[in-house]
């Protein structure tokens, strides 16, 4: 199931999904990295964060952190723990964003992948998500999409 992140239930599973899933996929520099962990709880705060559980009681096992910009839809982090792979649950989680952003007016979407993250890079050229530009200061890859 989808549901949205209760925080005090949920942050853990999170902060250990993001530590073991997305840091090492990082290029950036190791202090950049501590002052990004350092601010994790504030930036969940901001925006929203659904995740993928087996029930409404259970721990996740995935979730997507987004925010609301105008017209924009920026997904800021993503992420499955590798034994619920190529279940779907990304691509459900995706479009519960989407739909939430289009409810709001959202007219398009943003996502940045770290560049060697070829899995994540094929997951969003799959949803539709085209490369806008390479941002080489991060080396990630700035991915857009626009809704219909």
């Amino acid at each position: 199931m989808i549901r949205y992140r209760r925080p005090k239930q949920d942050d853990t599973v999170i902060l250990d999904l993001i530590e073991r899933q997305l840091v090492p996929l990082s290029h950036l520099p190791q202090k950049v990295i501590s002052q990004l962990r350092a601010d994790l709880p504030r930036r969940l705060g901001h925006g929203m964060t659904l995740v993928a559980c087996p029930d409404y009681e259970s721990e996740p096992f995935g979730f997507v952190h987004f925010m609301l910009h105008g017209d924009l839809l920026f997904i800021d982090m993503l992420a499955i723990a590798p034994a619920a792979r190529r279940k779907r649950w990304g691509n459900m989680l995706m479009d519960r964003a989407e739909r939430f952003a289009l409810s709001r007016g959202c007219q398009r979407a943003k996502v940045a992948v770290d560049a060697g993250n070829d899995v994540a890079l094929s997951f969003y050229q799959k949803l539709g998500y085209r490369v806008a530009r390479y941002q080489a200061q991060n080396c990630c890859y700035e991915l857009e999409k626009r809704f219909s």
